[in-house]
């Protein structure tokens, strides 16, 4: 099969080149790991994102060298998909020396989907340093990085981030209140505890259940 994806990989046409990537995830991560560096700077958008995408798992077999790629490609990559995928799989190999990275690019990109990528890759990161970027996102004119915000702020745990979501509790979007709902059950505290109160007794029955704890 390494032959195979070798032809493939080296292949001019799109089509054979997404197909490797495709087999990348039916071999040996090791052996895998080595071929998708070939398709991290693929000259096709759809094959870097891909690449990069599936980097999220095999990434973990040299954390190292994955953060330098992935670095580059958050920074560098001229197409907004392939930064916001290399946000995402900073996140989910929690590789938080990429931190203050994340945040200049948060600051300077015109792009929503890129600062969405990057501000739920915070809550996976895990870093208490994200808080204050959360906290600023809060403020955001696009609803799904508020959204976004709101659960990474729960996912971080640290309950001094309670008192910045709470005014949410009355907002006319039932999908940002749902978030706030499970964000202030993760933070817990007796100011959660108020507003979750409040949020059980939300018209949305998906909210309600959410802020009582109720698993459907």
């Amino acid at each position: 099969m390494s032959e195979s994806i070798s032809t493939l990989i080296n292949s001019e046409n799109k089509g054979d080149r997404i197909t490797a990537l495709n087999m990348l995830r039916e071999i040996e991560p090791s052996i895998a790991f080595g071929y998708i560096k070939q398709l991290i700077t693929d000259n096709n958008t759809r094959v870097r994102y891909a690449a990069v995408s599936q980097l999220a798992t095999l990434g973990s077999q040299n954390l190292t060298e994955s953060l330098t790629i992935l670095r580059d490609r958050l920074v560098n990559d001229p197409e907004p998909d392939v930064q916001a995928a290399a946000a995402d799989s900073i996140g989910a190999l929690k590789l938080t020396d990429a931190f203050d990275d994340l945040q200049k690019l948060y600051e300077t990109t015109p792009e929503w989907l890129v600062q969405f990528s990057i501000i739920a890759a915070l809550g996976e990161l895990g870093d208490p340093r994200g808080l204050q970027l959360l906290q600023t996102a809060l403020t955001n004119e696009t609803s799904l990085v508020q959204t976004a915000a709101i659960g990474s702020i729960g996912e971080l745990g640290d309950a001094s981030g309670v008192a910045s979501i709470v005014p949410f509790v009355t907002h006319p979007d039932w999908q940002i209140r749902y978030q706030l709902a499970r964000a202030l059950r993760n933070l817990g505290g007796d100011l959660a505890a108020q507003n979750l109160a409040i949020l059980a007794t939300d018209a949305v029955e998906q909210v309600a259940q959410e802020a009582q704890g109720i698993s459907e």
